[in-house]
């Protein structure tokens, strides 16, 4: 992976640089700009440097060019950031010379997600130097993630986009010993790569949230009306029985907070085994399960965290999640929050800043672990 280092002289140089500023929009202006600082050494390494700067990044999925998903209120906040004024080109057509200039919604461009080879060309012409530091989108083939990168005389990995790559590959490889791995949130099927490279690797794989749901099925207990996919039950039984479950390194619920509904007002129950009566679902761990969790988390010396342990959105089923954050953050190991779903509960908690990394990419950040190929990485290869 070239680095930034490896571009030498970029003086005067104009560098289109793929960010991922795909962030909330609150009544025109940003809600919540944690991704956007991240991004902000690289660019302020690149100014410094000399180079003028041409910024890249989607917001959302637009279908055609709606005013929702325009970028403006990203290229003010942007200007607020680094302190320089940010001029927004509408399009590829009508750039302006500026020392940081913020291309309009990239996805506006039909070509973009099939990563159509023409409107590479036309982000090459652009520039000079091409640097990618949206790790968050690596895993995806686009026109400003792949496509343009041969195209350009330089092109390298941006700090942030580094610094992802290079904790995955630490904790994958180097990890220090007790590892532990705590896989949460919706889908075996998303994440069963995922878990069969932690039953390798780890040295304790804790599992919660819906995930544990066809884990507990496929062990015979009562589910209710919780969230199973069906597909999820033979990854969940093939997990299981590499595991050698109970006697491996998996750990699953004792007991669970179980509720009516899915809803802030929901009668809410604690349940002291893991079977569900009819007409109820489980939404989170129990208090012993919390018990058993910290302590697994206070004896590690690397953690992975990817995927919350309940539906920590309301506060009846947020004290698995909870617990979890409090204790990653009070430990002195090396912590990492796999992005999505953890990285936004983290943030929820006041915790983001506790961890010693937290991914700005979720779904990148897996299937880097699982050991895909990520396109956006292969490109700053070749």
């Amino acid at each position: 992976m070239r680095t930034i280092d490896s571009l030498g002289d970029i003086e005067a140089k104009r560098a289109l640089v793929r960010v991922d500023f795909n962030v909330p929009i609150v009544g025109g202006k940003v809600g919540d700009d944690a991704r956007m600082r991240r991004a902000m050494p690289t660019l302020e390494l690149l100014l410094e440097r000399g180079a003028k700067l041409l910024l890249v990044s989607h917001l959302g999925r637009p279908k055609d060019r709606e005013p929702e998903f325009s970028l403006a209120p990203v290229a003010e906040h942007i200007s607020k950031l680094l302190h320089t004024e940010v001029q927004l080109a509408p399009d590829l057509d009508n750039v302006p010379d500026g020392d940081v200039v913020m291309l309009e919604n990239i996805r506006y461009e039909p070509g973009e997600t099939k990563n159509d080879p023409e409107l590479a060309k036309r982000l090459a012409a652009l520039a000079d130097i091409y640097v990618n530091d949206a790790f968050g989108t690596s895993h995806r083939a686009h026109a400003s993630t792949v496509g343009v990168a041969p195209l350009v005389e330089r092109s390298a990995a941006g700090l942030l986009f580094q610094s992802e790559v290079d904790t995955i590959r630490l904790i994958m490889n180097h990890a220090d010993r007790p590892f532990l791995a705590i896989m949460g949130g919706a889908k075996v099927t998303d994440k069963i790569a995922v878990m069969d490279k932690f039953l390798d690797s780890a040295d304790i794989v804790l599992v919660g949230g819906a995930m544990a749901t066809p884990f507990l099925k496929v062990l015979g207990h009562d589910i209710g009306d919780g969230l199973c996919e069906e597909e999820g039950l033979e990854p969940a039984r093939e997990a299981l029985e590499k595991d050698g479950y109970p006697n491996g390194k998996l750990r699953l619920p004792v007991d669970l907070v179980i509720a009516d509904e899915f809803s802030e007002d929901a009668e809410v129950q604690i349940i002291p085994g893991v079977d569900v009566p009819d007409g109820w679902m489980q939404l989170d761990i129990g208090s012993k399960t919390r018990t058993e969790y910290v302590a697994e988390i206070r004896k590690a010396q690397t953690i992975f965290w990817n995927g919350p342990i309940g539906a920590f959105e309301h506060k009846p089923f947020a004290a698995g999640s909870l617990a979890i954050a409090q204790a990653m953050a009070q430990t002195e190991a090396t912590t990492v929050v796999g992005g999505g779903d953890s990285g936004a509960a983290m943030a929820e908690f006041g915790l983001a800043h506790s961890v010693t990394h937290l991914s700005t990419g979720g779904g990148a950040a897996l299937k880097l672990i699982e050991g895909s190929t990520l396109p956006g990485l292969e490109a700053l290869k070749a």
